[in-house]
């Protein structure tokens, strides 16, 4: 594991070139699992919005109520999204964890999508974004053409886009070491993971999506994060971006 500034480096170099080339990197940040206020989320709203970085929030709409949408009000940097309804496995322990498949009655799964935007729309307003993210990153295709007239504009899972029939967002590093310690992952690697896709959208376009955890941060978890918005956000090779006003990507090419 490298140490100090010598981490971040081969970032900056990445970023000194698209800077040196007129070109801006779009970065966009979203975290998952969000029900009700804590202090890690507390935590993770202001880092935020000391830097000016737009957040999406994921929010559980099955247990979340107006607490949550009070105590975000005044966070006119955060956008919430629609985090499956309950988070619960349909799948069965055979399986990878999924609650939007086709494991039960395919009217039942729309029924709680449907549910879930109509709840975080009527509490959140204007910060609502009618962006899905799955639980777990995992849809059935199937779906998603379905989605459009729910309400929704957009979805978010992990990796690089697919053509879909709904405008996908996706994230493509994630923070967490999900298999391993369950808190922050080694902080060159995770260099290395956002260098690798600045590379790829130099020469195919898109985005930079990053995947955080707010209930599930350690303390290098905080501290790589805090780092990564303090050096992008005062780079001109890179702008930090709402969801929303990230430029479509052209499915014909993904």
């Amino acid at each position: 594991m490298m140490s100090g500034d010598s981490v971040w480096k081969p970032l900056m170099d990445e970023l000194d070139r698209w800077q040196a080339c007129g070109r801006v990197a779009a970065f966009w940040l979203r975290d998952d699992d969000a029900v009700v206020p804590t202090r890690p989320l507390e935590r993770l709203v202001a880092m935020t919005a000391r830097t000016s970085t737009p957040l999406t929030l994921a929010v559980i709409p099955k247990d979340t109520d107006a607490a949550l949408s009070d105590c975000l009000g005044a966070a006119r940097h955060v956008t919430v999204a629609v985090h499956g309804w309950s988070h619960t496995n349909h799948a069965g322990s055979s399986g990878k964890k999924q609650e939007l498949g086709l494991h039960r009655p395919r009217q039942a799964v729309l029924g709680d999508l449907a549910a879930g935007f109509d709840k975080l729309s009527g509490l959140y307003g204007a910060q609502f974004g009618a962006m899905l993210v799955p639980p777990w990153n995992r849809i059935d295709s199937d779906l998603l053409p379905d989605l459009s007239g729910l309400g929704y504009k957009s979805v978010s899972v992990f990796g690089r886009e697919k053509p879909a029939l709904i405008r996908m967002i996706n994230t493509h590093v994630d923070l967490i070491d999900w298999h391993g310690s369950r808190g922050g992952r080694d902080p060159s690697v995770l260099v290395q993971e956002i260098v690798a896709r600045l590379q790829t959208m130099f020469e195919d376009g898109g985005h930079m999506g990053f995947l955080t955890h707010h209930l599930v941060h350690d303390e290098p978890a905080w501290r790589f994060l805090d780092a990564l918005l303090d050096k992008t956000s005062q780079h001109r090779g890179c702008r930090w971006m709402a969801a929303g006003d990230l430029q479509a990507p052209n499915t014909a090419a993904m």
